[in-house]
């Protein structure tokens, strides 16, 4: 029964964490990476992209001086994507689920997060602007924002992360309950038959 609980967790973490986790970064391939905040200055950025391109995963990477991103669900970067005029794409970004941020230079305290800002789904032939600017975090130490669009990205099935955390709370509790009652009250000694007894009587 133990076994069986530690693989519903195991189960759960898989479809919750490590699918969602997969098809953002390893689904299609990469268009490019483009610096978009360097010196304390937001550029807007024009890519040109074709219709074989869709769907197009739009991430965004936040080099900060910091362990990890306490943005208390405020917004750290907004972007928006127009396509002849029309926005395509609208995200505000908050990276504070980003819990295990890449090392920018081992010589450096500089972190990497990484936030997805959403999928463009359809994508008509033409000059695509993005534009990322600051939210209402201002007390972010910035050091630069790269953003990264990968062509024909899987899109992820919005029941992932539900059903994955509830196979993982189902499987936590009930590994608990089965150390719980393994490791219960100690047998009563007086409650086994004596031994045999030996000679007379």
């Amino acid at each position: 029964m133990r076994f069986l609980f530690v693989l519903i967790l195991l189960v759960g973490a898989g479809v919750g964490v490590i699918y969602p986790w997969a098809m953002s970064n390893f689904s299609g391939h990469e268009i490019g990476t483009w610096r978009v905040y360097e010196q304390g200055r937001f550029k807007p950025l024009t890519v040109p992209l074709s219709g074989r391109d869709a769907p197009v995963r739009v991430l965004v990477d936040l080099t900060a001086r910091a362990e990890r991103i306490v943005s208390q669900q405020r917004t750290v970067l907004t972007l928006t994507a127009a396509s002849n005029g029309r926005t395509v794409l609208a995200s505000t970004l908050q990276f504070n689920h980003s819990d295990n941020p890449r090392q920018a230079s081992p010589q450096l305290p500089d972190k990497i997060f990484r936030d997805e800002a959403g999928v463009i789904a359809t994508v008509s032939p033409g000059p695509y602007v993005f534009t990322v600017g600051p939210g209402d975090a201002d007390d972010i130490p910035m050091r630069a924002v790269d953003l990264i669009l990968r062509s024909g990205a899987g899109e992820i099935d919005s029941r992932a992360r539900p059903v994955g955390f509830a196979l993982m709370a189902i499987g936590l509790i009930g590994f608990l309950l089965t150390l719980r009652t393994r490791g219960g009250r100690p047998e009563n000694p007086n409650s086994q038959p004596p031994p045999p007894r030996w000679g007379r009587g």
